[in-house]
């Protein structure tokens, strides 16, 4: 499409202005190299503009970019308010003319459109990034997204760097974050339970090696159970209470029981007491269940992929039943299908319907 446009603009040159176009095609990316406009005489202003507009088509469709130089980019905005942190903002452009959030700063690291992508559209673009099978697989320059919590106000991207230990608990990441503006530090976001996916920006290639895969639905996202909630995600949640040391009787109903359970869970995690189970509460809540694991927080699995149609026996037993349904459920959902039950599959099995 770039190349159809960069013609068009071509053609469009009086004949004074003569253009070369060579199109040389590299990793399924297509780069355009513009050649001199003959001589003798000025070029008239509308070529003029013409040339301009075919040269910036030309680095756009020509762009790539190094790990190096993406760090390069976001260490710019360190200093770049008189030698402060670029400050935060929602609502305004920085003088470069990206927004001043977290995902107008990695927009302007990776030389996208100003004023910038928003968090969904960079994890859920996949001309822009392709998310990685798991936070093993990160690299300089990767990105870390939170882009399906409910609140938009609370999505989040940070960039990493390097991991900060060699047991990869903790990395060093840049952000743009509320109150500080951007920041260099370690972070601990997407290992464990939480909403934050890997994906790695087009424009880095494939440095390192990775295994792209399919980037689920934004609309993906916890539910909010509280008292008087009913059904089968009560009767997941009550289960998962169960396992976690709040004994519960599993009947689907989120009465006073059930809210003092949760109440005792969240205050064992430190987390708001306030007796809700969101987007925070559900990603202490789970744990990784897979082929061998026996128990409360498998019946609660297998209630989720029951309610999919997937038929199963909820006795608490993950069986080559259980991992089959499990399969199944993430080929459906485009997720990596290993048959084991971690944060991104519950949260589809919670959060899909």
């Amino acid at each position: 499409m770039r190349l159809v446009r960069l013609t068009r603009l071509l053609t469009r040159l009086s004949r004074s202005a003569r253009l070369t176009l060579v199109a040389v095609t590299a990793a399924g990316a297509a780069a355009t190299t513009l050649t001199g406009l003959q001589s003798g005489g000025p070029t008239p202003t509308a070529d003029t503009q013409l040339v301009a507009d075919a040269r910036a088509l030309q680095a756009e469709a020509a762009a790539t970019l190094t790990p190096d130089e993406m760090i390069g980019r976001a260490k710019t905005w360190l200093t770049a308010d008189n030698g402060g942190p670029v400050p935060y903002s929602m609502e305004t452009v920085w003088k470069d003319g990206y927004r001043q959030d977290c995902s107008g700063y990695v927009s302007m690291t990776l030389g996208l459109s100003t004023p910038g992508l928003n968090t969904v559209g960079l994890a859920t673009t996949s001309s822009v990034t392709q998310r990685l099978s798991g936070v093993s697989q990160l690299r300089m320059g990767d990105l870390l997204i939170d882009y399906s919590t409910t609140d938009g106000d609370f999505r989040h991207v940070v960039i990493f760097e390097k991991w900060a230990d060699s047991a990869h608990t903790a990395y060093w990441a840049y952000e743009q974050r509320g109150t500080y503006g951007t920041t260099y530090r370690q972070l601990r976001y997407g290992i464990g339970a939480d909403n934050y996916d890997p994906f790695r920006p087009v424009k880095l290639g494939d440095p390192g090696g990775s295994t792209p895969t399919p980037t689920p639905s934004p609309s993906v996202a916890w539910p909010v159970l509280k008292s008087g909630s009913q059904g089968d995600d009560v009767r997941a949640a009550q289960y998962l209470l169960n396992a976690a040391g709040h004994p519960l009787t599993a009947d689907g109903s989120f009465g006073p029981a059930t809210q003092a359970a949760v109440v005792g869970f969240q205050q064992s995690q430190s987390l708001t007491a306030d007796g809700v189970i969101g987007a925070n509460t559900w990603s202490a809540l789970v744990p990784t269940v897979k082929y061998g694991s026996e128990g409360d927080a498998v019946k609660a699995a297998q209630t989720q992929l029951n309610v999919y149609g997937h038929g199963l026996t909820v006795d608490g037993a993950f069986g080559s039943g259980t991992r089959s349904a499990t399969v199944a459920f993430q080929q459906a959902h485009g997720l990596t299908a290993d048959g084991v039950i971690g944060t991104q599959t519950w949260r589809t099995l919670l959060g899909a319907r």
